[in-house]
């Protein structure tokens, strides 16, 4: 006899709830203007706007700074949710949230207080600004200084690929206050997009996810205020490490929605399609094709919801979860889209 009340690896109703009105919302709003976003390679301000009114811009913000206070499984399921239909505006919350993590994983209660309201009202963004031109995967050799000058830092340097570039109304910086200490002289700044010496580049051509832009951003003898320092001076690797860890997740469950956007395109095609006077969706070549995509999609969309689980907990092994759901699900979203094709 059926349990129904055995809870184990069932989402629970909240979430459920959660990924209905999403789902709504997108099949409303956003899943009509998908391809025009792409090809007309613009922020979609429209979708920024709905997001916005539905509170789903940035949820994952504490409830005492006004946000939501949802946990990361809530945030895997909007950010999933929306790539299923847009993969360019699933990275308006998905990169909120990158922005975002380190204030709050490291920054002091006064300097949470003065961005994340704004960040849970929709009024401000949050952009991650940590890869450089030759500091990709290896951060610590990044270039960008920030020198001291009595109560202000005063940076130079480029950071590259920052998604939200020119968008967004903040950034999260990590930058070298001290060269002699390689990892362990790294600092995180919040910067506005109005400090004087910073700018933002030409957007970068891309094969996809046009609609979200990356460029690089400048700082020309940009000077902020030392109390823009998020957590103690040289501790911004730690922190730029942790915000990773947090939000890798994020991208794992991106990919499945892409996946299952596909997967969802592809059923419906071949149930259109006709060949030998009878739908495709009919013969067995194809039919097991897509339940073997179908297959992939469920086995990475748990990992990110572990991962998630991982993290709210603080699991010693999150970074090994939160990386694997990044990478196993990005690697079935390529060979979902592929055979969907």
């Amino acid at each position: 006899m059926a349990d129904t009340s055995f809870s184990l690896y069932a989402l629970p109703e909240e979430h459920e709830l959660l990924r209905t009105s999403v789902r709504e919302l997108c099949e409303d709003k956003i899943k009509p203007r998908a391809a025009e976003i792409d090809e007309a390679a613009e922020y979609p301000w429209d979708v920024h706007e709905a997001l916005k009114n539905a509170d789903l811009l940035a949820i994952h913000i504490p409830e005492q700074y006004g946000g939501a206070g949802a946990d990361k499984i809530a945030h895997c399921i909007v950010i999933e949710e929306v790539a299923r239909v847009c993969a360019s505006s699933s990275l308006i919350p998905m990169g909120n949230k990158l922005g975002t993590t380190g204030l709050i994983l490291s920054g002091s209660e006064e300097l949470k207080q003065q961005y994340l309201p704004g960040v849970a009202a929709g009024e401000s963004t949050f952009s991650y600004a940590l890869s450089e031109r030759e500091a990709g995967s290896d951060a610590a050799s990044m270039k960008t200084r920030a020198v001291r000058d009595g109560d202000d830092f005063v940076l130079n340097g480029t950071k590259a690929w920052i998604t939200g570039a020119g968008v967004s109304t903040h950034y999260t910086l990590m930058a070298v206050t001290d060269p002699d200490k390689g990892a362990n002289g790294i600092s995180a700044f919040v910067i506005e997009a109005t400090d004087p010496g910073f700018s933002v580049g030409q957007k970068e051509r891309k094969m996809g996810i046009k609609g979200s832009p990356t460029c690089e951003i400048y700082f020309e003898d940009c000077r902020i205020p030392a109390s823009r320092l998020i957590g103690a001076e040289h501790t911004g690797f730690k922190t730029a490490l942790k915000t990773l860890d947090h939000t890798r997740l994020g991208i794992g469950a991106q990919a499945v929605g892409i996946a299952q956007g596909a997967l969802g395109a592809a059923v419906d095609y071949v149930k259109e399609r006709r060949q030998f006077g009878k739908a495709i969706a009919d013969f067995p070549g194809g039919q097991f094709m897509l339940a073997d995509m179908a297959m992939r999609i469920e086995a990475a969309r748990q990992l990110p919801y572990v991962a998630a689980a991982k993290a709210e907990r603080g699991d010693h092994d999150m970074t090994f979860a939160s990386s694997a759901a990044k990478c196993f699900a990005s690697d079935t979203a390529m060979s979902v889209t592929t055979d969907a094709v």
